[in-house]
């Protein structure tokens, strides 16, 4: 791989160099290296469309690496990635896709994620999303995520992107049995005239199971973000939505919540707050020699990067 291309690798998965394991590599349009091992099988589907990946029972400790770079312009594809984890496993998945485009025609990635999890089993799964490069051409990412949960498993999703993304669509579909636990936290950020559309639809649909979703955004500019989530109870279960956004400049943000609870012993929460940076705390971090733009950017990293 070239400079760019290990800098994005970074970027979006956190490595320095290609690693040993359970790796699927995508660069372009093409997979460029994969390696499955005894634990974990990765294989492509036929059509060429994407892989599936197989995690056998009891599988714990262990990672995988599926990340997407696009380093051209004029890319558009769909890739379909279906997950298949064992009963009582316990691994991390590190995803992402980093579009560098520095051309005038657009490139896009379409990623569809199906995760399903058997009994007990519980998966972390990290997806960063990256786009820059000069010039017009859009680096447009539309991620799609299915999740289907047996009993008493648990997923834990981040996803992040922090700017650079012309516009993006992110879709999470969830589906929960007995006891399982879901907890997704999402950090974004839009700039210029940036978009971004979430959408959330949960289906707590055994007893004890339960859902946490947090989002945290930040909009600037003249970007738009829209927040939509649904939250439905069919048992026992508890689930928490929570939107936080921060405007500045001419950006918008709207939030949509919708819960139904279809059984008595529902217990579902949303919560959302859109609003501006508190001029208290500019003035503080401005008497401590800071810019009015350095303390914004300051609030702003604490606001996105925070613990939750």
């Amino acid at each position: 791989m070239n400079k760019i291309e290990m800098a994005l690798l970074e970027k979006v998965s956190g490595l320095h160099k290609i690693p040993v394991g359970a790796v699927n590599i995508r660069k372009n349009g093409e997979a460029v290296k994969r390696t499955s091992t005894s634990e974990i099988e990765i294989v492509p589907k036929k059509d060429g469309s994407g892989i599936d990946v197989f995690v056998k029972p009891n599988v714990k400790g262990k990672s995988v690496h599926i990340p997407v770079l696009i380093t051209i312009g004029g890319i558009d594809e769909v890739v379909y990635n279906d997950f298949y984890i064992g009963e009582n496993a316990d691994i991390t998945i590190i995803a992402g896709c980093g579009i560098h485009n520095s051309s005038c025609n657009s490139s896009t990635h379409n990623g569809i994620h199906t995760f399903h999890l058997a009994k007990n089993s519980r998966v972390k799964y990290y997806e960063s999303h990256v786009g820059e490069g000069e010039d017009s051409g859009g680096k447009i990412l539309n991620p799609t995520t299915k999740i289907y949960q047996d009993d008493g498993s648990q997923m834990d999703m981040q996803t992040i992107q922090i700017g650079g993304v012309t516009s993006t669509v992110r879709k999470t579909y969830a589906s929960l049995k007995n006891k399982a636990k879901l907890i997704v936290t999402e950090k974004l950020l839009t700039t210029d005239f940036q978009t971004a559309d979430t959408d959330f639809k949960i289906n707590l649909i055994g007893a004890g199971s339960s859902a946490q979703i947090v989002s945290r955004s930040v909009a600037k500019n003249y970007s738009t973000q829209q927040f939509k989530s649904t939250l439905i109870g069919k048992n026992q279960c508890f689930g928490h939505v929570e939107c936080d956004g921060i405007l500045l400049d001419e950006a918008r943000i709207v939030s949509v919540p919708k819960i139904d609870a279809a059984d008595c012993n529902a217990s579902l929460i949303h919560e959302a707050a859109i609003g501006k940076i508190a001029g208290e705390e500019l003035i503080k971090l401005m008497t401590l020699g800071l810019t009015r733009q350095q303390a914004e950017e300051a609030i702003i990293q604490g606001f996105l990067m925070g613990d939750n």
